[in-house]
């Protein structure tokens, strides 16, 4: 586990996904959550110190090296700029398996609302439910929660000396969920909503939620208010 790490928060593209950036402070090696956008600019500040995050969890001042590329899943504003920090890097790329043939559709994706992407990079490395992997002496355990994409999954950051960190995706936001009728994705309403009561809301109540848009939220927020998980609500969910 790790104390106090620093998370970064950059909302990158039109869509405002947040790209987090976490340094363990006890040696500044450091892990990109979502590298969907803005590659130049969160390369400078990690490379450089050139600007800043959008928002900040604890403080660190070091140097950082980035030691790995995560993500929750394939949708292009989570994965559009991964060539490019892969690149820049020199560093392999983990996704689940089930979001591979969604990942190939990044390109065309983005264009369709607008956006110009390079051509879709491919994940050399997997994981499954339940695996604990370790990166930057951090470790992150993988829950698996398809709803949104069928290889959607919840990136859980244990802490020592404070709350749990939960990098969500597009899974659960504050007072919503993700969207279940994007094409090619895989979305199920009702799966999505079964994932989140079985596997994330058993986390603690104090664990800090870091939805792929909008913003935090914890899981006890959550598990008292979120009408789609304390109702019959139903809608398309929030997001991409």
């Amino acid at each position: 586990m790790v104390n106090s790490p620093h998370i970064g928060h950059f909302f990158v593209t039109a869509l405002q996904q947040r790209c987090s950036v976490v340094t363990n402070p006890q040696n500044g090696e450091t892990v990109i959550i979502d590298g969907g956008g803005d590659f130049e600019r969160i390369s400078a500040w990690i490379d450089d110190g050139i600007g800043q995050p959008d928002f900040e969890i604890n403080s660190y001042d070091g140097e950082r090296k980035v030691v790995a590329l995560i993500n929750t899943h394939a949708h292009f504003d989570h994965s559009g700029h991964i060539p490019f920090f892969k690149e820049h890097y020199g560093l392999e790329w983990w996704l689940h398996s089930d979001d591979n043939y969604l990942q190939t559709l990044a390109k065309k994706s983005g264009e369709r609302w607008g956006f110009t992407l390079p051509e879709p990079a491919v994940a050399e490395n997997s994981w499954e439910h339940g695996e604990t992997h370790t990166f930057a002496e951090m470790d992150f355990e993988i829950i698996h929660t398809p709803g949104h994409t069928l290889g959607g999954c919840s990136l859980y950051l244990r802490v020592d000396d404070g709350p749990d960190h939960l990098f969500a995706g597009d899974t659960l936001f504050q007072g919503s969920i993700g969207r279940t009728d994007l094409p090619h994705s895989g979305g199920d309403m009702d799966l999505l909503l079964r994932m989140i009561k079985e596997r994330l809301f058993p986390l603690d109540d104090s664990t800090i939620v870091h939805p792929g848009h909008g913003p935090m939220t914890t899981i006890g927020e959550e598990k008292s208010h979120n009408p789609f998980l304390n109702s019959d609500h139903r809608g398309r969910g929030a997001w991409l």
